[in-house]
């Protein structure tokens, strides 16, 4: 049985996308589906056809998360004493040795992950460089653009 690392949040929002699919999207696509119906011969129905193929992603995405869901390990970080250490669902911030450029990222499980709120995968190329290492580390990542030496310099546990 694989299990998925989830933050207490990263859960939450997936119990809350499938209440969304099962209470609301699901019942809208049955309904879609049942007047698509009324209009007669289905074969060149494309209202139907949408609906069904929708229905299709609906049920695919309610399978996924419910078994994610009962999968996952969920982890609250902010239960944990803090000690240095970066480990999956921690805040960490760092800075490029060469400009000093600094960024902080939350280490999340891949449902949750958005580069754009610095939550990143806790499979990516920067958390498995980084989980592990302790504040004041440095450690160099590997990019696309060439490898970056970055130091730690601070590592949260907030939830």
């Amino acid at each position: 049985m694989v299990q998925y690392p989830m933050t207490a949040t990263g859960a939450a929002a997936l119990r809350r996308e499938l209440e969304q699919l099962k209470n609301v999207t699901r019942p809208e696509i049955v309904a879609a589906i049942a007047e698509a119906r009324e209009h007669g011969d289905l074969k060149e129905n494309a209202e139907y056809h949408a609906a069904r193929e929708q229905q299709g992603f609906c049920e695919g995405r309610l399978q996924d998360i419910e078994a994610k869901l009962s999968n996952a390990q969920i982890i609250d970080i902010s239960k944990i004493a803090n000690n240095g250490k970066v480990i999956f669902g921690s805040t960490v911030t760092i800075v490029n040795v060469d400009t000093d450029d600094e960024v902080t990222y939350k280490i999340v499980g891949d449902d949750e992950a958005d580069i754009k709120l610095n939550l990143i995968s806790v499979s990516s190329p920067i958390a498995r460089g980084l989980i592990g290492k302790m504040v004041d580390d440095e450690i160099s990542i590997k990019t696309p653009g060439g490898t970056i030496d970055y130091e730690i310099i601070n590592v949260q546990y907030i939830a």
